[in-house]
């Protein structure tokens, strides 16, 4: 297993932006998998995006056309680009990996969007 280490939260208005990072211990190049998942309170945790060894991706419904999950192998790190944000983005969002038929998982980032 991997270690990751999310960064990138915080409090943001509806409207704006923000990029969560999520920085691997090793090396992502052959991950299989990685994605990103979200918690808000007293809801089931739920996926927003993931990316594919191969390229592919697949968002929520709530994602599409607002988020980007993107990857730089150089840096071991997969990144959730959110724009437009909406108070109901409002959770805890966890970076995930699957490779070699294992999965990590991060710690978790607060993200809020509030006025």
């Amino acid at each position: 297993q991997m270690q990751l280490v999310e960064s990138g939260g915080g409090l943001v208005q509806p409207g704006g932006s923000l990029r969560l990072s999520c920085a691997a211990s090793g090396s992502i190049f052959s991950a299989n998998y990685m994605g990103w998942y979200r918690q808000a309170p007293g809801k089931q945790r739920e996926m927003v995006a993931r990316l594919f060894l191969g390229g592919s991706t697949d968002y929520a419904d709530s994602a599409k056309g607002r988020f980007t999950i993107s990857r730089d192998n150089a840096k071991n790190t997969h990144y959730l680009q959110m724009n437009n944000l909406k108070p109901e983005d409002t959770a805890v969002y966890y970076c995930n990996i699957v490779s070699r038929g294992l999965a990590s998982w991060g710690q978790g980032t607060q993200v809020t969007v509030s006025s």
